[in-house]
């Protein structure tokens, strides 16, 4: 069993606390390692060491930081096997997923960081004045567990960048993976202060950095409700908020659309990293004519997943990350049975584990619950619509406005895109990219994350005007 410290001031040092945190494998529940959970002292003593590197680091100028950057990636890359294999015991996720679309994905996404860093005009030269584009300052970075590398980066890479130190607090249910990025700081000879690891409850370590007026900026990743309470300390001192929320995502598929394409890729959201996706297109919107062959086309293709334990074999998709996870969406699953109809559903005979099969409903009323809540597991809900107004109406009805999917003619697709309040959409085979800028309407979010707009996310911009 892995026993971690914090990783504080350029070290990995013990908490003043004797309080830890277990590390659950979802798989059977067995304990693969231990974090402190960091107290307020641990939490002062590393802001005061962050506020003091805060300085220097901003003036060392872009190119040292950057060949900092690189050396802390070129460290990711060389240990992508070890890291593979830590996100697959904490997430539960099978090995080939956590390698290929837990961390390959986001090796490219923090080298575009370095690209457009090194290109972005930090200085803008106009008639009179000039624009100054300067770090935000300190940055408490509030990952998630269900892309405990990714989120990181998202964070980490464009905050250092710009000139900011970073305040690290992963989520405790996968705070291992976490470790690589304080390893490649240290190996990296990153200065001391720049990076700081603090693991710990959600409740207590976040709402700390929240709260503490040396913060200048939070950025938060997880619920929306959890964003809100967050938000709502970091105000009391105006600080910076980015905020990637819930989702409750929608895919349109149009009388001409194409059923096989809709539903392949609409299943791989769902029943991707056991439906824990934000992103998810979670809600399917169909023309009520095309109800039957949908729905064989549905079951057929669902049938095509492997659920399970993959240490008996290969799978594609694990189990939930923890207990309350699973109660969560077997919540959701009964609640639905009352409600909708089952279309599909796979039952797991595993009686260990956090395991849930797919399920899919159809009937959906587009104001129930199972409609409107983010589960947050491999649950599809299909709604059918009679009229393009209709599946407009259906598709903004939701407190969310994170992703969404449009299948059918090119032009009539591009249309409707316009008219449905999210904040990505994929048209038929447009493929998602990390370096595009994510992030949602609505309670999905504020700012984005991820090419050139994420990058600015993480500076202030100082007009001077020049005169003689």
């Amino acid at each position: 069993m892995e026993e971690k410290k914090l990783f504080i001031n350029g070290e990995f040092i013990d908490s003043t606390d004797q309080d830890w945190i277990q590390v659950e494998n979802p798989r059977d529940k067995s304990i693969i390692g231990r974090v402190p959970a960091a107290s307020e002292v641990d939490v002062n003593r590393a802001v005061q060491g962050a506020r003091g590197a805060q300085g220097p680091w901003q003036d060392l100028g872009l190119d040292q930081r950057i060949a900092f950057v690189e050396k802390m990636v070129a460290y990711l890359e060389d240990h992508r096997e070890e890291i593979a294999k830590t996100i697959s015991l904490e997430l539960g996720c099978p090995l080939d997923f956590a390698r290929n679309r837990q961390f390959m994905g986001y090796i490219d996404n923090m080298k575009d960081y370095i690209s457009i860093a090194k290109a972005y005009p930090f200085v803008e030269r106009k008639e009179g004045y000039e624009i100054h584009h300067e770090p935000v300052g300190l940055v408490a970075a509030l990952t998630p567990w269900n892309y405990p590398f990714g989120q990181i980066v998202k964070k980490v890479i464009p905050a250092l960048l710009t000139g900011s130190c970073v305040l690290l607090k992963p989520s405790k249910s996968t705070p291992l993976t976490a470790y690589y990025f304080a390893e490649a700081a240290k190996e990296s000879q990153l200065p001391a202060g720049v990076f700081q690891l603090l693991p710990g409850r959600g409740g207590e370590v976040g709402n700390l950095l929240a709260r503490h007026p040396d913060i200048n900026m939070i950025s938060f990743t997880g619920s929306t409700q959890g964003g809100k309470e967050v938000a709502k300390l970091a105000l009391d001192t105006v600080k910076r908020l980015t905020l990637e929320l819930g989702g409750k995502s929608p895919a349109l598929l149009l009388p001409e659309g194409d059923i096989d394409l809709c539903v392949k890729n609409v299943l791989d959201t769902v029943f991707l990293n056991a439906g824990q996706t934000c992103s998810a297109k979670t809600r399917l919107l169909a023309p009520r004519f095309l109800k039957a062959p949908l729905e064989v086309a549905l079951v057929r293709e669902a049938k095509t997943y492997r659920f399970g334990d993959d240490r008996k074999g290969p799978v594609d998709v694990g189990p939930l990350q923890s207990a309350a996870q699973l109660a969560k969406v077997q919540k959701y699953i009964a609640l639905g049975k009352k409600e909708a109809k089952v279309l599909y559903e796979d039952s797991l005979d595993l009686d260990y584990g956090y395991y849930q099969g797919p399920v899919i409903f159809t009937e959906v009323d587009p104001d129930s619950p199972l409609a409107q809540d983010e589960i947050f597991g491999p649950v599809l809900s299909v709604i059918y619509y009679e009229s393009e107004e209709e599946a407009i109406e259906i598709a903004n009805n939701s407190l969310y406005g994170l992703s969404g999917m449009i299948f059918g003619p090119r032009e009539e697709a591009l249309r409707l895109a316009k008219k449905i309040k999210t904040g990505q959409l994929q048209i038929n085979k447009g493929k998602f990219s990390q370096n595009a800028p994510f992030g949602g309407f609505k309670e999905s979010g504020l700012g984005r994350e991820g090419g050139r707009i994420g990058l600015e996310e993480y500076l202030e911009t100082k007009t001077i005007f020049i005169g003689d």
